[in-house]
């Protein structure tokens, strides 16, 4: 057993890592595939975040990531001492969270070489941010490392970039993230297949395909009827369903966790169950509640954009089929829908509509309330 067997399809990164591992020991005088920050790229789902705590799970383990030890399994629970793991909830990662960070980057490891930060949705950055991690990045610790993950460099500012060495993945295979899949959660391999390729090879969205049929329910009901919409209102009422079905996806996410949130604040304050809040805590419980709200928007876009992608695959399966290209269907068990929209013949339908969800996410990026994105997007499917 061993930290890399999580990390589905990247052998190239995988040994970039590894002797990275073995020229940060101690004693070890050709230290040159070593460097104290790093930047994972990656496309979504192509498993930056768990190459990045494989990689802290093997700088922290005495025996280079068997995977088993203590300090491995701390890693894994992310419950290690010398291990910061910045997951951003909400649509930015915050200036607050920045300086913490840098605080944190100048203390000492507790136990062992290094104190890793690992900085999930680097993207997620504004050049504030950015600019108050530079010098931290620039100039670290020799014994802390940086290990930020994004789906590109541009996605970074250049001051930041040309500060890491980058280690680009690749998307796996459907069949090795199936083979994953079988081996973490001991599914039959034409289930393991088909949620490895209806997820696009995104090892995360697969894994939940596999060990929630709700998420799978959602996905039908988000896909069913956009490929034969013939009237306005039905495009409409298909945005309106698009919203709520992100919606309760990132509430069936965030509820259990908000209740808890909620309930040890409670504890926290000395405060029984129910009990009415006194005046003088209102405050840190608006803080609480502003923060869960900021993190359920992030939510629903997040959902939303599992849904164009989802969409964006059926309208490639389209395409496949009318250029006749010599490719597996990601949607195989939607081919009868499919098969009879390629019988128009027009391929460039196919290409507006991929495009069009392209330009729907720049719309969404630049703060478009999601109803009005998706009902222009899916009426423009009418249409074409």
């Amino acid at each position: 057993m061993s930290v890399w067997d999580e990390v589905s399809g990247q052998p190239r990164a995988v040994a970039t890592f590894q002797r990275a591992v073995a020229a940060s020991r101690p004693g070890v005088e050709d230290r040159q595939g070593f460097t104290n920050s790093w930047l994972i790229t990656g496309p979504p789902g192509s498993g930056r975040s768990t190459c990045a705590y494989a990689f802290a799970a093997a700088l922290l383990c005495p025996e280079g990531g068997c995977g088993t030890c203590r300090s491995c399994t701390q890693v894994a629970a992310r419950t290690h001492p010398d291990l910061t793991a910045v997951v951003t909830e909400t649509v930015q990662l915050d200036i607050g969270t920045a300086r913490e960070l840098v605080e944190r980057a100048s203390l000492a490891p507790s136990s062992g070489n290094y104190r890793i930060i690992v900085v999930e949705d680097a993207d997620r950055m504004v050049a504030r941010t950015s600019n108050t991690l530079l010098k931290a990045i620039e100039e670290p610790a020799l014994s802390t490392v940086w290990v930020l993950c994004a789906p590109s460099e541009a996605d970074l500012l250049p001051t930041i970039r040309s500060r890491v060495r980058t280690v680009a993945l690749g998307t796996p295979a459907p069949d090795e993230v199936a083979r994953l899949l079988v081996r973490r959660h001991g599914i039959d391999e034409a289930t393991a297949l088909r949620a490895a390729e209806e997820a696009q090879s995104h090892v995360g969205m697969a894994a939940r395909l596999v060990t929630s049929p709700e998420s799978w329910a959602r996905r039908d009901r988000a896909l069913d009827g956009i490929l034969g919409m013939r009237t306005t209102g039905q495009a409409v009422r298909k945005a309106a369903e698009w919203v709520a079905i992100a919606e309760e996806d990132g509430k069936a996410a965030a509820a259990d966790r908000d209740e808890t949130e909620r309930a040890e604040m409670f504890r926290t304050l000395g405060l029984e169950p129910g009990q009415a809040v006194p005046r003088q805590l209102r405050g840190m419980f608006k803080e609480l509640e502003d923060h869960q709200k900021k993190r359920a928007r992030r939510a629903t876009l997040d959902g939303v954009d599992r849904i164009l992608t989802d969409a964006q695959s059926l309208w490639r399966d389209v395409l496949m089929l009318e250029l006749q290209a010599p490719v597996r269907l990601v949607n195989e068990t939607r081919r009868a829908e499919i098969e009879r929209a390629a019988g128009a013949g027009d391929p460039q339908r196919a290409l507006d509509s991929i495009g069009a969800i392209t330009t729907t996410r720049q719309r969404l990026a630049a703060n478009v309330p999601p109803a009005l994105a998706l009902e222009e997007l899916l009426i423009g499917f009418v249409a074409g």
